[in-house]
């Protein structure tokens, strides 16, 4: 029952298609042999299983290319060089008109010129100055010659001048380099001369047309602004002539404007006389008033302080001398009452004196500080009747100034007008002095040569491009063959998509080398079934086994699997049977009998004849081969039948080993029937030929039968085809020969 989960599991893994051969590994998936997403070997076995498509594909596009080459008609290219100046070179002030252009927009007024010079006005220039819709060798004499019915010469010409036009604009190609300001002009053509005589005159017209447009832009800028002028000259005389006689009627007198002030912008009209005297009525204002402050907090700093005590008065020199006579006078009084009384007559004299300047110092100190309250009342005064005044003349400002905002409108206008009128007049001097001066913002430098040879077709060129279109033609192919391709070709493929342990895999042996391949055991052939006979000892040990060799369909090498497996066997000495349960097609008794035996299992199971006495020899001691018999029976009835269980229980007791070689799967019912009955199966596989589909479907009948898979056989291996290297396999197999 495990086995049975174990085996259902690993083919619902096996259900892998061909795309997820080539997809990288999701988590999980450790197997060792998966290949790698695009690997080396994936894509080596790919090129050489589609070795014929890619080589066929290629070489037919590589005639295609050379075909192609042959049948062209030759084109010839010929280049002109014009060098543009972005700007121009401006010898006057006043040709920069429309030539402002910065360092990050050269490249796109380059691009700009290119695509002038490809347009269809450049184009009917050509046309016009060479006449080509009158030259029958440019368009063809059968088109000039086929003129429709009913339209008249000028339509006629008309609707030439227009295929001509055409065809110089679909011949043309311009060059521009990002690191120089010198652009090429190329134009090709079936006819050398005409290559070079219009690549020659578009560069001409070219040039033509961008000094004509610069002279008319000139011109028409000059009389732009003559009418400009003209119009706001007319304006200016209109807005002084109002801003005047507004100022008359409202008595607005002005001192005259600095020269250059309204131009500059830098007063928009001149003061008034009011707004004058008012501004120096407000300066004497504010100097009175600092003044008056000043006497103010003088006063009021000395008025709680004696007289005496005042700094003006202690630096007053009269006082400062009436002091120090006093004090000499006080010091004589001190020196005489030492020796004589207060009645002695110099002292009476003296406190007299003292008393007269004690008078006049209080006097001339009292005189000081009122001189300091003076002077405050005198600024007061002075403060006051200026501060009368401003408010009589601020009266007459602000009149003034309601009358003042209409004049302002006014004389604003007229100043304005009066500054576009100079600058006009500036820019019409200069494009006056610069209107009939040609500059070389563009010029023509190399004239286009006759070339000699034709640039197309190109032998090199259109044999690589079918190259390159050749392989990925082939390319693309291969890969939707691969893609539609689920055939197994390699060991990984078998494990991976199948779900079944590899039991082993045999090379590819020519029908004339097999007989050599077979007869020598140390052959590729023989090494490799030797390898397989080892997996299935470990895949089923024991003795007395029952194994059952099939595969999907016929031709994958069951019969040449169990004639070699049974003689493998043999020489162990292990005691061996053979049994062709193929009753449809035989083919194992063909491996050593070339006679057809009369009879063989089918006999044995009708009754018809003992085991012993159908045996072929084999020409292996201890290897028994009972091959199919030409009784005419149903198989699946035979093989399914009572006395086939019997007669498997009855080998098992004289071999030590039996192995069927029954059928194909798919589409008969022998194998499976034989497969439920027997120990262990093994599936054979034939390399690049058995498709996964098919080889999954024989897996799952057997399954579903109960056959026990032991593993699978991959034969006719090409290492070649799977991407691998035949030597990586085999080397060892032929060791001894090489070191022999």
């Amino acid at each position: 029952m495990q086995n049975g989960i174990e085996r259902s599991t690993s083919g619902t893994s096996g259900a892998a298609t061909w795309v997820d051969r080539y997809l990288p590994a999701t988590t999980g998936q450790t197997d060792e042999g998966s290949e790698s997403f695009l690997s080396l070997a994936v894509l080596r076995g790919i090129l050489y299983r589609q070795r014929h498509i890619l080589i066929g594909i290629v070489a037919l596009a590589l005639v295609a290319g050379v075909v192609i080459t042959l049948l062209t008609k030759p084109t010839y290219s010929a280049s002109a060089t014009v060098q543009i100046v972005p700007g121009g070179s401006q010898i006057l002030e006043g040709q920069e008109i429309d030539r402002d252009i910065g360092a990050s927009e050269v490249v796109r007024y380059m691009q700009t010129q290119s695509s002038i010079i490809t347009s269809r006005r450049l184009a009917y220039r050509v046309v016009d100055s060479l006449k080509l819709n009158e030259r029958k060798d440019f368009l063809g004499e059968e088109l000039i010659a086929s003129k429709p019915q009913g339209v008249s010469e000028a339509e006629w010409k008309k609707s030439l001048r227009e295929i001509a036009a055409g065809k110089v604009q679909g011949g043309v190609s311009v060059d521009v380099p990002f690191d120089n300001q010198v652009i090429t002009i190329h134009y090709r053509s079936g006819s050398a001369e005409y290559a070079a005589l219009i690549a020659n005159a578009i560069a001409e017209n070219y040039v033509a047309e961008d000094s004509r447009r610069v002279l008319e832009l000139n011109t028409y800028a000059v009389d732009y602004l003559n009418s400009k002028i003209n119009e706001v000259r007319a304006k200016l005389q209109e807005a002084e002539l109002k801003a005047n006689a507004y100022a008359r009627a409202n008595s607005i007198v002005g001192e005259s404007a600095a020269p250059g002030a309204a131009a500059e912008g830098s007063a928009p009209s001149a003061p008034t006389i009011t707004v004058s005297n008012l501004t120096t009525v407000n300066s004497t204002y504010m100097q009175a008033r600092a003044k008056r402050i000043e006497a103010e907090q003088r006063w009021k700093a000395i008025a709680g302080i004696p007289a005496s005590q005042l700094p003006e008065v202690q630096q007053n020199g009269s006082i400062s001398a009436m002091v120090t006579d006093r004090s000499k006078a006080a010091t004589e009084i001190a020196q005489l009452r030492q020796r004589y009384g207060d009645n002695f007559p110099r002292i009476q004299e003296l406190k007299d004196q003292i008393a007269a300047l004690d008078s006049q110092i209080n006097r001339a100190s009292s005189d000081v500080k009122n001189s300091i309250r003076n002077s405050y009342d005198v600024a007061l005064r002075q403060e006051q009747a200026l501060s009368g005044e401003l408010t009589k003349v601020s009266g007459e400002t602000l009149g003034e100034q309601d009358r003042r905002v209409r004049y302002n409108l006014l004389n604003r206008e007229a100043t304005g007008l009066r500054t576009q009128l100079a600058s006009l007049l500036d820019r019409y001097n200069q494009l006056s002095a610069a209107a009939n001066i040609t500059t070389d913002s563009s010029r023509k430098l190399d004239a286009a040569m006759v070339p000699g040879s034709p640039v197309s077709p190109d032998l090199f060129k259109n044999l690589l491009v079918s190259l390159i279109a050749g392989l990925g033609l082939a390319l693309g192919i291969t890969v939707l063959l691969e893609t539609f391709d689920d055939k197994l070709r390699s060991a990984d493929d078998v494990e991976r998509k199948l779900g079944y342990p590899l039991l082993g895999y045999t090379p590819v042996v020519n029908d004339n080398e097999l007989a050599d391949q077979t007869a020598d055991p140390f052959s590729p052939l023989m090494e490799s079934y030797s390898s397989i006979r080892t997996a299935i000892d470990f895949a089923h040990p024991g003795s007395s086994r029952v194994l059952l060799v099939t595969s999907s369909e016929p031709s994958e090498g069951k019969s040449i699997t169990t004639s070699v497996l049974g003689s493998k066997y043999a020489q162990l000495g292990r005691k061996t049977l053979l049994i062709e349960a193929d009753l449809r097609k035989p083919t194992l008794a063909r491996h050593f009998s070339s006679k057809t035996a009369e009879k063989g299992i089918a006999e044995v199971l009708l009754g018809d004849a003992n085991l012993a006495s159908v045996l072929i020899p084999s020409g292996f001691e201890n290897l028994d081969v009972l091959p199919a018999g030409r009784a005419k029976v149903n198989p699946v009835e035979l093989l399914s039948s009572q006395a086939m269980l019997e007669f498997i229980e009855r080998c098992r007791k004289e071999y030590a080993l039996v192995i069927f070689d029954s059928p194909p799967v798919m589409g008969l019912a022998d194998a499976p029937l034989i497969g439920r009955i027997v120990d262990g199966t093994i599936f054979i596989v034939e390399a690049n030929r058995t498709h996964f589909g098919q080889t999954k479907a024989a897996l799952r009948r057997l399954r579903g039968a109960g056959a026990n898979v032991l593993g699978v056989v991959l034969t006719k291996y090409r290492a070649a085809e799977a991407g691998q290297s035949y030597d990586q396999h085999y080397r060892y197999y032929s060791y001894g020969e090489k070191n022999a």
